[in-house]
């Protein structure tokens, strides 16, 4: 058939373009027909009866009172929006033959999710690595995001998500070697960054990045990707970056100063950047050195200090759901930070536990902090699955005794306003 290509892309978007038009499912707030536009195009390659798209879209669920009625009215609109391409597109594409509907492929097609598949197996079967690098390439530009972005609750489209992004960080791991290899460590660590952006939480690739940022003299970078991530992991999986990524970033911090510095310099690294009107906010690993510290100072001096073990539960002290843990940690951290003081410290000890160094604060007074902030989060989130338990003891007595002594043993919402 003559006329230009169909110009399709899934990759991190879903666009139709036929000539100089085009038409994505951002155009209409209908998720039913491009869903299912996109699944026939997916599936170009064959036919489908009836009942197979009934049962996709119309689940125990969501039922409808004419599922074949409204299966063709999908269609119609399927049609008229192919339209807007060029009419009269839509019926010479969505084809209907012996109660089977299948897309008309005697029009030139081009869907860049098969492009990138090609490519990426063309590199996995080169013998040649600069054959094989260039498939990679070719493979990792084509990839502006994952498959059908927003359609990733649909049942269909999650294997296919999971297959191409698969695909993706394969590609990303090979031509990363393969760059190092011939010593390109630039061109590396730019793809390390646009791999990082597709897959956030592999170690891998910030261990590949780390390197080739320790290679070009970035120091500082490579500790500023540390810290970025090892915050990501925690916040998310509650674990912290692998030994290989923390003898990197010792080795970033050794080297981070290769002169001498003048005192004017190393006051302003010392400096915090934008200080925060509260507590301030670090890693756990920080937190245990400042902890030390704080009790080296208690045994010289005598001062008192406290610190407390914040657990988030559910409200028999379950472990809570995901989508309900992590907006109470997060919103746990920008309330206690804005209701401590500057001199205050918190961090993040596990996947639903915040730590919090009370200096220079006695023992009454620290429980009337701990019951401040319990208090707080309920007031402010008066819906939130989340239950508090809030423990606490002398560091100075931790230091000596290594025992806790709690503050609120079993204080939960429950215990405290009945």
């Amino acid at each position: 058939m003559n006329g230009p290509t169909l110009q399709v892309q899934m990759l991190g978007q879903f666009t139709l373009r036929y000539g100089d038009r085009t038409i994505s499912d951002s155009d209409d707030r209908s998720r039913r027909v491009w869903s299912l536009l996109a699944y026939m195009l997916y599936n170009h390659g064959r036919s489908f009866a009836q009942e197979e798209l009934i049962h996709l879209y119309w689940s125990n669920n969501e039922k409808s009172a004419d599922p074949g009625n409204a299966l063709k009215s999908i269609f119609h609109r399927i049609r008229i929006a192919l339209d807007k391409l060029q009419p009269g597109l839509g019926r010479l594409l969505i084809r209907r033959k012996a109660g089977r509907y299948f897309w008309n492929n005697t029009m030139p097609l081009s869907l860049d999710i098969e492009d990138f598949e090609a490519h990426f197996h063309a590199a996995e079967a080169a013998g040649d690595d600069d054959v094989r690098l260039a498939e990679y390439q070719a493979a990792l530009a084509l990839y502006a995001g994952d498959p059908l972005p927003r359609m990733t609750d649909e049942i269909w489209t999650i294997p296919i998500v999971a297959y191409y992004h698969s695909l993706y960080t394969r590609a990303a791991a090979g031509a990363i070697e393969l760059l190092e290899k011939q010593e390109r460590t630039a061109e590396a660590v730019a793809l390390c960054r646009r791999a990082i952006h597709i897959e956030p939480y592999q170690e891998d690739l910030y261990e590949h990045l780390m390197r080739g940022l320790l290679r070009t003299g970035d120091m500082k970078g490579a500790m500023s990707v540390y810290e970025e991530m090892s915050e990501q992991l925690f916040a998310h999986f509650g674990v912290m970056p692998s030994e290989t990524l923390r003898t990197l970033y010792r080795q970033a911090t050794r080297t981070v100063n290769d002169r001498t510095l003048t005192m004017d310099e190393v006051c302003s690294q010392l400096e915090e950047p934008a200080p925060h009107s509260g507590a301030m906010v670090c890693e756990y690993d920080f937190f245990k050195i400042l902890y030390r510290s704080e009790a080296r100072s208690i045994a010289r001096n005598g001062h008192s200090a406290n610190i407390c073990l914040l657990s988030v539960s559910g409200k028999d002290g379950e472990m809570l759901a995901r989508r309900s843990l992590d907006p109470a940690m997060n919103n746990l951290q920008v309330l206690v930070q804005n209701n401590l003081r500057r001199g205050d410290v918190i961090a993040r000890c596990s996947i639903s536990q915040y730590i919090i160094l009370l200096p220079q604060a006695n023992y009454e007074n620290s429980r009337m902090v701990a019951d401040r902030l319990v208090s707080a989060f309920y007031r402010r989130y008066p819906h939130s699955p989340a239950r508090l338990r809030l423990y606490g003891a002398a560091a100075g007595i931790i230091r000596l005794s290594k025992q806790l002594r709690a503050v609120y043993p079993t204080h939960n919402k429950g215990d405290k306003h009945g």
